[in-house]
């Protein structure tokens, strides 16, 4: 399973999105320090009820346990926006 589709799967047994987008961001980082170590970019958008009511801080780390180890080896760098349905950055 790619990481891609491992990040989304995981995330959607975890919060049960009502959206959700995953972006390997990869090889616009390649060379990178983290990128050479096999670590990869990604980018994230995941609107949950879930979220509500939680801080930013809050979901972030949420989204992080969720993820577990992966942040420590997988997951170099991970781009997160974590919101709640009906936040007005859910359209963009």
């Amino acid at each position: 399973m790619k990481r891609t589709e491992w990040i989304e799967a995981t995330l959607r047994e975890a919060f049960a999105p009502e959206r959700l987008e995953v972006v390997d961001d990869s090889a616009r980082h390649a060379g990178h320090a983290g990128a050479r170590a096999g670590g990869g970019h990604f980018e994230v958008l995941i609107v949950s009820e879930r979220f509500r009511g939680l801080s930013r801080l809050e979901r972030h780390r949420a989204v992080y346990d969720a993820l577990g180890e992966a942040m420590k080896a997988e997951i170099h760098a991970l781009a997160l926006r974590a919101l709640a349905p009906g936040e007005a950055d859910a359209s963009t």
